[in-house]
């Protein structure tokens, strides 16, 4: 389509090219639309690319962007604000996906895994975006989340017109997006489905599930039967429903049944691709979504030409539509794509907000500053302290809870241990690990821990989290101090009354504790249904509960010492 319409928005004249055909090179046709200022001239593009439908996208037009806990925040509309990227001079490029919203192709599992790539695909739209004569020939991309992570999959294909990418949130460990040490996450079901707050993808007819295409229906049954043996999974109406009725929702049916990591995940993990990336990347992400934010740093270390990374601040959650980081977003497009001076290269690279103290730090690397890892023991009554416990388990008798499946109760049974008021303001930047000694009477249970900043008048917020299947507790050859790595490529189940020590990653975070507040650190194995941080995320953004009643003894004596391995910058007090 060469001819475009006017649209007025708050005032704003806009041009839209609707309906757009973009050939791929096996003949595929993804569909797009192009919006830009009314001169009919060539501008440099941002494109943006998603399976969650180019129409509800153009909402960010009449839509005011909506903040956690609204009931009109929406997940998927995540393009960015196109009134304002025109504004800029830029075209903004929004397309849907092969197998998804007015597209042709077919869609095949979680990031088109097992069909055709997705960052080949980006690179035929890049390339025709080039090629079109309202666009001067130099492209971005813009998008949070899933439209974050194509930013990376196309940037490693090389596109030749792609000049710069400035990724907001995106995931890039594709297995830790959905199982968290282990553990399985439900949001990336609400993203696909359409659920608790999600519109969900734009599905078609020819979004199919990569292991019904690898199995025969024999091998499929068996394998469905063997997964709901796991008791977790049997005891949540929805995955059996997702299991016995795969077509219902095929992308999220191969997720369940891959429940370890492996070459199912890692053949299209953008932090696997990073390295083929050399064109001028920023990356940016809000503190208190901890596994992303591994992620990001993780990417970030990994890519080879110019790079920013900028960590904000608390609440996780952007805005729907998302608006946010447009203002870091221009100044790198326009030193990269339109050549502008600005200055934005003369800075240093690493901006990290720190929580509790709200000022930014910059440096030349992650962690800003140099950390001393330092350990915080699990005591009687309650206590965290920097000195081990002196007496044996005969006298520090473990804390323990039991906790009956959610199925039969509503009441979530929660640990907590908490050091004294701090005498002087004290930094902690860094990623960080809980060593728990514990003893369960199953099989396998989840240990889920949250670390908070507690203030003098019983305020608290959420730091960061860490989270372990029991069954997962192996470590690998990464492990170093404070920074465990678990592989999750098997399963072990526990025996049953033995004391195992659980070593759980905790995610990067950056807190100062101010002078009379306490660090506390909660031990569960479920998430509790309501409290101050779940309130600000999307309804299905918890964990999968365990199914199963589990009792828990958790030792921290002289023999088993329970601890937490932060990452201090400062001397506590």
């Amino acid at each position: 389509m060469d001819d475009f319409q006017l649209l007025n928005a708050s005032g704003q004249s806009i041009a839209v090219r609707k309906d757009l055909r973009v050939p791929m090179r096996d003949g595929v046709e993804l569909a797009a639309d192009a919006y830009h200022g009314p001169e009919n001239k060539p501008r440099p593009a941002l494109v943006a690319l998603s399976p969650y439908g180019k129409e509800l996208q153009a909402l960010a037009l009449t839509t005011p962007p909506q903040r956690r806990p609204s009931p009109m925040w929406d997940g998927c509309i995540e393009a960015g604000d196109i009134a304002r990227i025109v504004k800029e001079d830029y075209v903004h490029v929004i397309g849907d996906l092969r197998g998804s919203g007015f597209s042709g192709g077919e869609h095949i599992g979680n990031y088109n895994a097992g069909g055709v790539s997705l960052g080949q695909d980006a690179y035929d739209f890049i390339e025709w975006v080039a090629a079109q004569p309202w666009c001067d020939g130099n492209v971005g991309m813009v998008g949070i989340s899933y439209f974050g992570s194509m930013q990376v999959l196309a940037a490693a294909e090389r596109p030749p017109h792609l000049k710069a990418i400035f990724v907001s949130g995106g995931h890039y460990d594709f297995y830790e997006t959905t199982y968290h040490g282990g553990i399985m996450w439900f949001m990336p079901r609400a993203a696909r489905e359409g659920r608790g707050g999600d519109s969900g993808w734009a599905f078609t007819d020819n979004v199919k599930s990569r292991m019904i295409e690898k199995h025969s229906p024999g091998e499929l049954k068996k394998l469905v039967a063997e997964r709901l043996e796991d008791p977790d999974i049997a005891a949540w109406p929805n995955l059996v429903h997702v299991l016995n009725y795969p077509k219902n929702h095929e992308a999220w049916f191969d997720i369940v049944m891959n429940e370890l990591d492996g070459e199912w995940y890692e053949e299209r993990n953008p932090i696997t691709l990073a390295p083929n990336i050399d064109i001028p990347v920023w990356l940016q992400l809000d503190q208190g979504r901890g596994w992303t934010l591994d992620g990001t740093i993780e990417l970030y270390n990994a890519l080879k030409g110019p790079k920013k990374l900028t960590i904000g601040p608390y609440p996780p959650m952007q805005s729907r539509p998302f608006i946010e980081e447009h203002d870091k977003m221009f100044r790198w497009y326009d030193y990269w794509i339109k050549g502008i001076d600005n200055g934005v290269m003369d800075e240093p690279p690493v901006s990290v907000f720190v929580e509790g103290s709200r000022e930014v730090v910059t440096a030349g690397q992650w962690p800003p500053k140099d950390i001393e890892y330092k350990s915080l023991y699990l005591r009687p009554r309650h206590k965290l302290s920097e000195e081990p416990e002196p007496m044996g388990a005969e006298y520090a008798a473990p804390d323990g809870f039991y906790q009956a499946p959610l199925t039969v109760t509503d009441k979530v049974e929660i640990l907590s241990w908490s050091t004294q008021p701090f005498e002087q303001d004290t930094e902690l930047i860094g990623a960080g690990a809980a060593h728990i000694f514990a003893e369960i009477d199953q099989a396998d249970t989840n240990f889920i821990l949250r670390l908070w900043d507690t203030a003098r008048n019983g305020e608290r917020q959420l730091i960061t989290t860490g989270y372990l299947k029991a069954s997962h507790r192996e470590l690998d050859e990464r492990t170093t101090e404070g920074n465990p790595y678990h592989p999750h490529t098997r399963s072990v189940p526990v025996e049953p009354g033995t004391i195992e020590e659980y070593v759980l990653r905790l995610y990067p975070f950056a807190n100062t504790f101010k002078a009379g507040h306490r660090l506390t650190v909660e031990l569960s194995n479920d998430e509790p249904l309501a409290d101050e941080h779940n309130g600000l995320l999307p309804p299905d953004a918890f964990h999968l509960p365990v199914g199963r009643p589990v009792t828990h003894k958790i030792y921290r004596d002289a023999t088993h010492q329970s601890r937490l391995v932060l990452p201090f910058t400062t001397v506590a007090g």
